[in-house]
């Protein structure tokens, strides 16, 4: 995708946003979740799914000059489209998810994007939640683009802390997934298993679908059954603790899926704002001083970056800081001690009946 440059400051309010209500906040502690149907306007979104619709034509017209793609699907929206080009040709649309999402599918970081992570009146919520105004955000975001009738979307039970440094197990890492369309269960939104969270990280297997991680039944902290299924409407949010045990379903409607993660955190929680490599060699390493600094984070071949602080407002990354953490982190191709090494599913003892 070619570089851009921002087509807007960082968005700002004509009002100060509000804050969640008390009641709010208890519901999240004591559920481990809350979904919120109202932090955005559906326009606020809009700039991201159009920079992403375009992402897609980019892609589209490419494939085309390689003679790999004829039928572009022009006429049809950006819930549909991509549908329709996967539907066609499963090579020619992973080619285009490979270029839409780009590395482990964090990849898109236009401006756009950077604007709603950085959003006044998405961090006035996560801000009451994490009890600071000193907050720091992961570039562990994701895009997911769940298509129909597609196992490739379709995430199994997980903590989110299964996927980060055990050291973090303790602190409260804020899971923000926020839908670019309604999300219902009939396109295949989240499942979360509720008051589960004040218990330890269970074990998870690697070889779950799609590559992700899996918990199996049996090592949930309570009956699948339990679970609620957590639609929201585009403009809300779904909030959930790194603890929190979630999946999400099939996509048996007619349109893609669309959502993003994103993930924020107390700056009193380790990260690695403050780690840079000095060099990357042709070999994607870097310097070992770089891999003492950054081994303090929850999850450190990702980019730390602060999006809101009171006491050290210059600290706070603008887009081309936020870019310029992202590509540097991007060019680090190894080099990293294992996260977390769970066991593969394939060779787990058998459940006990």
């Amino acid at each position: 995708m070619k570089a851009k440059t921002p087509k807007l400051p960082r968005p700002k309010s004509a009002s100060k946003p509000k804050p969640l209500a008390a009641h709010q906040r208890r519901f999240f502690q004591e559920e481990g979740y809350l979904i919120v149907p109202d932090v955005f306007a559906p326009a606020d979104l809009e700039p991201l799914r159009e920079e992403m619709a375009e992402a897609i034509e980019e892609a589209v017209q490419a494939l085309k000059a390689e003679g790999k793609l004829t039928q572009l699907h022009a006429d049809l929206d950006f819930d549909h489209r991509l549908a329709a080009l996967y539907r066609d040709s499963k090579e020619n649309g992973e080619a285009i998810l490979r270029r839409l999402e780009g590395r482990s599918s964090g990849g898109f970081r236009a401006p756009e994007m950077f604007n709603v992570i950085t959003h006044p009146k998405l961090l006035a919520k996560v801000s009451s939640l994490l009890g600071t105004e000193e907050v720091v955000a992961s570039s562990v975001y994701r895009i997911r683009p769940k298509l129909p009738n597609i196992g490739r979307g379709v995430v199994p039970w997980h903590q989110d802390s299964g996927y980060f440094a055990a050291s973090c197990d303790d602190h409260l890492i804020i899971t923000c997934w926020v839908p670019l369309v309604d999300a219902t269960a009939e396109n295949g939104c989240m499942q979360i298993l509720p008051r589960t969270h004040r218990g330890p990280v269970v074990e998870h297997h690697t070889g779950g679908n799609a590559g992700f991680l899996v918990i199996q039944d049996e090592n949930l902290p309570s009956d699948p059954r339990q679970a609620i299924t957590a639609a929201c409407p585009r403009g809300g949010v779904v909030f959930m603790t790194n603890i929190t045990p979630h999946c999400s379903t099939p996509n048996y409607s007619d349109h893609v899926r669309w959502s993003i993660d994103l993930r924020y955190q107390s700056a009193d929680v380790p990260n690695n704002v403050a780690a840079l490599p000095k060099k990357i060699d042709a070999a994607g390493k870097a310097d070992r001083a770089f891999y003492e600094k950054v081994t303090v984070a929850c999850y450190p071949p990702e980019a730390d970056f602060v999006v809101q602080s009171r006491k050290r407002p210059a600290t706070v990354a603008d887009y081309r800081e936020y870019v310029r953490r992202r590509e540097t982190y991007d060019g680090v191709k190894s080099g990293y001690a294992p996260i977390r090494p769970w066991p593969n599913r394939a060779t787990a003892p058998a459940a006990k009946a």
